[in-house]
């Protein structure tokens, strides 16, 4: 530790900002009223882009809130509100939506864009910290976001009010994909690239070993034929099946070494005496992280994939989730 940190100030301090913070938060729970749900109307009646915009600090969660609204299922997009002046103006049309975010609700440069923006029928919501201020007072719909006190200790530095504003701009997009009705797949199909991307987009038959690699033996078979069937297939595992292709059950390498413990020459015991019966299984069509989950709670490496009659169609085992990148 440096000599010259004061370690239980440091704490003290970090503590303090923490709980103005989270106050700030629950005061502005406390003050949703009919302005947030006029809100959130105007933007699922949107029918081209929302455009948001805000310069400093309010300019950095405005960026956030456009990229939240845009991987929910809303277009929208940040303009800068000087360069807006200067010729961005033209990506904004008469069908688009603009949240102008501004605490002081002062902001000259956004000041100086919205009536450019209010003549071309742009419906307009605000977000301040002052209801009685000109950009306030020329929204439809004005989100206040005032706060007691900032957590910085000289109350000047943006602290509490962004994480205020921060925590509107969620609680917005949050609503408006919700009445959406946005679903994981459609997250997922914004998120192609990403590890979300892939949990929601892969499913067991993306993954699923099938035809001459899933392991099986006939319930006829010995415990030897059921050790090659493992050896070839390398999956740690072997599933048995009756004469129609339907799973009877599984046995696993791991039940070999438990039963090794106890017993002699085991090689030539039909493999209807040690298999475990009715094992767990997943159909193709559910996803590859059902499959994971259910690894998971069981302890289990491997699963057999059965259709809607039980019979036999694919295996997996975690090393199969690992490859695509589902794990």
């Amino acid at each position: 530790m440096i000599a010259n940190i004061n370690g239980t100030r440091v704490l003290r301090i970090a503590q303090h900002v923490l709980n103005i913070e989270s106050d700030a938060i629950r005061g502005l729970s406390a003050g949703l009223n009919d302005e947030f749900v006029i809100a959130v109307e105007m933007l699922l009646a949107c029918k081209g882009r929302v455009v948001v915009s805000g310069i400093g600090k309010s300019g950095h969660i405005a960026r956030k809130l456009a990229a939240t609204l845009a991987s929910t299922g809303t277009p929208a997009f940040f303009v800068h509100p000087a360069e807006a002046s200067h010729g961005d103006l033209g990506m904004i049309t008469a069908e688009d939506v603009f949240i102008g975010l501004s605490n002081s609700g002062e902001s000259e440069e956004l000041i100086a864009v919205l009536p450019l923006v209010k003549r071309l029928g742009v419906k307009l919501i605000a977000v301040t910290g002052r209801a009685e201020s000109s950009i306030a007072r020329l929204a439809d719909a004005n989100l206040h976001v005032r706060v007691e006190k900032e957590a910085c200790p000289l109350n000047l530095a943006p602290t509490a009010s962004t994480t205020a504003t921060l925590a509107l701009s969620d609680a917005l997009a949050v609503a408006v994909f919700d009445a959406r009705g946005f679903s994981g797949d459609d997250f997922a199909r914004l998120h192609p690239g990403g590890t979300l991307g892939r949990r929601l987009l892969t499913y067991v038959r993306d993954v699923m070993r099938t035809g001459s690699d899933v392991p099986l033996v006939s319930l006829s078979a010995t415990v030897r034929d059921a050790l090659f069937e493992i050896t070839e297939k390398r999956l740690g595992m072997t599933a048995i099946v009756d004469q129609d292709s339907r799973v009877e059950g599984i046995f696993t390498d791991g039940d070999l070494r438990r039963i090794l413990e106890h017993t002699g020459n085991i090689f030539n015991l039909p493999i209807t005496d040690i298999m475990t019966y009715k094992p767990r299984t997943i159909s193709a069509g559910q996803l590859a992280v059902e499959a994971l989950e259910l690894m998971e709670r069981f302890h289990i490496n491997q699963m057999l994939v059965v259709d809607a009659h039980g019979i036999l169609i694919g295996a997996l085992n975690t090393h199969d989730l690992f490859s695509a990148k589902v794990i």
